[in-house]
């Protein structure tokens, strides 16, 4: 068991140290994106499905509450928490539309849209991606493997490249926590 635990953790820290090497330009890019849309006057939605749909969640909970330092709240919406738009949506349009048709009601032009998908081809988190770009919206995706059709989607790109779905969305709240910080740093007023 101890070797198992050391395994883990050995390629959760192996893949931080990619993410290090390699991320910097698009959490710039994302986090820009992130403060031009607040900036703006528009609002952050955010979506996935399982665990991404909890990390979608504990990132708006981050912008709208607070990470480190006490600032106006930040409009953002984890389109994952209201379950009678999720069962009636997917009721009646079918599961694939349940992101797309909450995109396609609460989105603005200038909004920032953020999908989250470890494989990046979800078909309910490309669907609504599909429909924020349409939308005039800046669209995100934080994915993992190949980047898959969202990569090829959106207008900035976070991508894991590892195969491991839970290795992956380790990866991704840490860059989600990196992304809260930094746009709070921005969107905060100096002190003084």
């Amino acid at each position: 068991m101890k070797e198992a635990i050391q395994a883990a953790l050995d390629e959760h820290l192996r893949l931080l140290a990619w993410v290090r090497d390699h991320g910097a330009a698009p959490v710039e890019a994302a986090v820009g994106a992130l403060v031009l849309a607040l900036q703006g006057g528009g609002k952050v939605l955010l979506f996935g499905n399982g665990g991404s749909a909890a990390d979608a969640q504990h990132i708006a909970a981050e912008l709208v509450g607070r990470y480190k330092v006490e600032r106006r709240g930040l409009p953002a919406i984890a389109l994952t928490t209201d379950t009678s738009a999720l069962t009636a949506i997917a009721n009646d349009y079918g599961y694939d539309r349940v992101f797309a048709r909450q995109v396609e009601a609460l989105s603005a032009p200038g909004d920032a849209v953020v999908g989250i998908s470890t494989s990046g081809n979800s078909p309910s988190v490309v669907e609504a991606i599909a429909v924020a770009a349409r939308r005039g919206c800046t669209t995100l995706a934080l994915t993992g493997r190949d980047g898959g059709k969202l990569g090829h989607m959106v207008d900035v790109h976070l991508n894991v490249p590892h195969d491991d779905t839970a290795r992956v969305q380790e990866a991704h709240i840490t860059l989600g926590h990196i992304l809260c910080e930094l746009v709070e740093r921005a969107m905060s007023p100096p002190e003084g």
